[in-house]
């Protein structure tokens, strides 16, 4: 038995050398449009569902079916994940088709409760899918997993309602990082919305067209003693004509 052991041992430590000299050529392709292997996929997603499944068990789901919970929930929806896991009546982002894995698509089918709070609060490792709950409370969150127990049965012009009745991005977290240069007076929501190819309409990421730019005019004033005009530049120095 020890000789069996001794062996076993001596060829795993075989295979992580010749693995780590692998690795240190460079050969890994770490590329997001190569997907891995059948058996490398295989392995990866089963130990994600196995982690999120035993992660998940213990928690105690609260009542969902809740209007207020789904329209609050809306709004967050539409400003955080949109983008990646996509909105009724709405296809492929290029985000969504950018990312490997590819962000399931949540108008299809509802997800486990426990699972979808758990993943939104904790995110996932190497997948782009962020830890929401440095920045959410719980209750927030619940909120959009509420919001995704409806979202599969709705239609694109009930999506658009639902999120048109919500608060927009607010979760009394840090959304106003991702919104410090949007000017909420502009509009009704607080967030970026997205045009039907879902890139950002309005927000600190839109650039106003060249014709909208002001264009400072530096002011000029009449020089009595020349009888020419002084054209005064924004540093304050000035020249007359």
């Amino acid at each position: 038995m020890n000789r069996f052991v001794l062996g076993a041992l001596t060829a795993l430590a075989g295979l992580g050398v010749a693995g780590a000299g692998v690795v240190m050529t460079g050969a890994v392709s770490v590329a997001a449009d190569e997907p891995h292997g059948e058996a490398v996929f295989g392995f990866f997603e089963l130990a994600r569902s196995r982690a999120v499944a035993a992660s998940a068990a213990g928690i105690d789901v609260p009542v969902l079916d809740d209007d207020e919970r789904v329209r609050r929930g809306a709004g967050n929806y539409a400003a955080m994940c949109v983008s990646c896991h996509l909105r009724p009546g709405g296809g492929p982002t290029e985000l969504s088709e950018g990312l490997y894995p590819v962000p399931p698509d949540l108008t299809a089918a509802a997800p486990d409760p426990a699972v979808a709070f758990w993943t939104i609060k904790h995110g996932i490792k190497g997948s782009g899918m962020p830890a929401w709950g440095k920045s959410m409370a719980d209750e927030h969150i619940w909120d959009m997993v509420a919001f995704l127990q409806r979202m599969p049965s709705m239609g694109a012009e009930q999506y658009a309602a639902v999120v048109a009745a919500s608060d927009g991005h607010s979760h009394g977290g840090d959304e106003h990082m991702m919104d410090a240069h949007h000017d909420s007076a502009e509009g009704e929501h607080p967030h970026p919305m997205a045009d039907d190819d879902h890139h950002p309409v309005g927000g600190h990421h839109a650039q106003p067209a060249a014709s909208e730019v002001p264009v400072p005019v530096a002011p000029v004033s009449a020089a009595p003693e020349s009888g020419g005009k002084t054209h005064v530049h924004a540093d304050g120095k000035s020249h007359v004509h």
